[in-house]
């Protein structure tokens, strides 16, 4: 266990689609974007009307999808740890602030230091229609176990199963961002991950979210989640829970 005091879902984009991206993400998340930040500007929080942020964008040169970073009060041990759990180092930080890895089933997350420490945070959820609120992690069946394991014992949250395919760490109070478990029918890859957002209305988030661009994908689920794709391709969910 690595002491997480805070977690933040970052969307990393491809350059070229990072505009019409971001342009998206502000309006269905409701926020503004912060000042740039980085060697190339390659950074920024999206910035709610209230609480403290919990969602960052990156601009990438390839690839793209959802990463986590782990806000702790010791980086270097937080990474000693992760590595002791299975996961490996991919990129330090000069100033000591930030450890890039990598999980056992080749997902990236950043052990980060806690930029809050000695102050309060808080996620605001009351009178939302819906909220970005939780990271699936989409995992190849054989890789499930073990990384399933992995993120329990990483974290130190409870895990529960939450449906056939689904396992759910307990999120502690305070704590913004909720992780989830997905076992893939697919065997073989790396392991990936969507965001998801909690609504009290799915029908008519979607609406909201497919007049700002996204498209939507099917219900495999009808009870429980809409997938839908946003206007760069990314696919997320909509699900049947209360912000």
């Amino acid at each position: 266990m690595i002491g997480i005091k805070w977690i933040w879902a970052f969307l990393d984009t491809v350059e070229g689609d990072a505009d019409a991206s971001e342009a998206f993400w502000q309006n269905v998340t409701r926020t503004r974007i912060s000042t740039r930040r980085g060697e190339r500007e390659e950074f920024a929080t999206l910035i709610p009307e209230g609480g403290d942020p919990w969602v960052k964008v990156q601009r990438v040169f390839s690839g793209g999808g959802v990463h986590l970073d782990l806000d702790v009060d010791d980086v270097g041990a937080g990474a000693a740890e992760a590595a002791r759990l299975g996961a490996t180092v991919v990129h330090r930080y000069p100033d000591g602030t930030v450890i890039v890895m990598r999980s056992p089933g080749g997902f990236t997350f950043c052990i980060t230091s806690w930029a809050h420490a000695g102050s309060p945070t808080t996620q605001i959820r009351i009178g939302e229609p819906d909220l970005l609120d939780q990271v699936c992690l989409d995992i190849p069946s054989t890789l499930f176990d073990q990384e399933c394991s992995f993120w329990e014992k990483l974290t130190g949250w409870n895990r529960r199963p939450a449906g056939r395919e689904f396992e759910r760490l307990a999120r502690p109070d305070g704590i913004p961002i909720g992780l989830l478990l997905q076992r893939l029918d697919t065997v073989t890859g790396e392991v990936g991950a969507h965001v998801d957002f909690a609504c009290h209305d799915r029908g008519a988030s979607r609406v909201t979210h497919e007049a700002a661009g996204a498209t939507f994908v099917g219900e495999p689920n009808p009870d429980e989640w809409t997938v839908m794709r946003d206007p760069v391709g990314r696919v997320y969910c909509l699900t049947r829970r209360s912000p």
